[in-house]
């Protein structure tokens, strides 16, 4: 077993990596506090791993509760679903929640712990492998707005995050290849190691290699918790794993969260990022042209596959909760590493979007 810690004081907490953890009850039980435990998931995933997670909680009073499967349900109307649920079976601070899916479950369910009761025990167990390399480190939860991604939220710290690499068996290939995005961008961000494994392992990836996505969680997480122990609050740095995401989060947005996964429009943000960085003369054609290369041979769109609106999706940015200002709050690519950049003429930003629409 592999174990990374995320040093944030008196809220540091390991990560741990390796098949089979969803059957470890040690591991599990020496987080969960109080005598109740509510296993959150979706209805996707509860009925390949709920019943194997909750046995190995059984010397507890364990509930779950399994919403629908999507972006969609990212909203406050799911969040006060577990709510009321919690509220309904008398659930107190010192109890735990456990969210066991993707991107989704884990942004919710952490944003219902850090709420209920102002603050209630949570570790998640990221089931995708998008989770399991981003999203489930750092804290940050939150739900969708139906004017913007992610404007409601608090930043929450779990007491663990395990990671049962097995569950990516069962991933639908589509979810699959949408993990890369996240991976693909610490590459950009600096991995060598990450980036490396892109461009020798293709293969292995593709096949789904049990040793090769041990490294790519393993190192993707490092880079995770060393930039967010860094910088926690994201007044800084950390301002950087936003790479393609403000792009992305307006197509996801124009798109009603119906056309595209998280991974995949977050592909589609770091092209366009790209386009403005040529544009601007601060990356090559060269590792423009490697990136591009990889986001396809991930099996990513780096184009819409449907027609938008440039109008529209530029709107949407400036609704971006990263913004800081009237400007565009982005992250841009250079050969080997990435800058932040306030971009206030929004002429350079539609047309390195528009070269991105179908």
């Amino acid at each position: 077993m592999r174990t990374l810690e995320l040093d944030l004081a008196e809220r540091s907490y390991n990560i741990y990596i390796n098949e089979g953890l969803l059957t470890n009850r040690d591991l599990l039980s020496q987080y969960c506090r109080g005598d109740k435990v509510l296993i959150l998931s979706n209805q996707t995933v509860a009925p390949i791993y709920l019943a194997m997670l909750s046995e190995s909680l059984k010397h507890l009073k364990v509930y779950s509760l399994a919403l629908p499967d999507g972006e969609i349900y990212k909203n406050l109307e799911s969040y006060q679903k577990v709510l009321d649920f919690l509220i309904e079976n008398q659930f107190r601070r010192n109890d735990t929640l456990i969210t066991l899916g993707g991107g989704v479950i884990g942004d919710l369910g952490g944003f219902v712990a850090a709420s209920y009761q102002r603050g209630m025990g949570f570790i998640q167990v990221p089931t995708s492998l998008l989770a399991q390399v981003d999203s489930s480190v750092g804290g940050k939860t939150g739900v969708n707005h139906p004017l913007g991604k992610n404007m409601i939220g608090a930043f929450y710290q779990p007491k663990a995050v395990i990671i049962d690499t097995a569950t990516l068996d069962t991933l639908p290939d589509r979810e699959y290849y949408s993990g890369f995005a996240e991976v693909l961008k610490y590459a950009m961000l600096g991995s060598k190691e990450i980036l490396s494994s892109l461009q020798d392992d293709i293969s292995a990836i593709l096949a789904r290699d049990k040793n090769v996505l041990s490294d790519i969680v393993y190192y993707s997480c490092l880079m995770k918790a060393e930039v967010v122990a860094a910088d926690e609050r994201e007044q800084g740095q950390r301002a950087l794993l936003n790479l393609g995401h403000t792009f992305g989060h307006a197509v996801e947005k124009v798109t009603e969260y119906k056309q595209y996964l998280h991974g995949e429009a977050v592909a589609i943000g770091i092209a366009m990022a790209l386009n403005l960085s040529a544009d601007r003369g601060l990356v090559s054609e060269e590792r423009r042209a490697l990136y591009l290369q990889l986001i396809e041979k991930l099996k990513l769109p780096s184009k819409t596959s449907l027609p938008l609106s440039v109008d529209e999706l530029i709107n949407a940015m400036r609704l971006d909760k990263k913004n800081l200002s009237d400007s565009f709050r982005l992250v841009l690519p250079k050969d080997n590493h990435c800058i932040i950049s306030e971009e206030k003429d929004s002429k350079p930003v539609a047309l390195a979007i528009s070269k991105q629409l179908d």
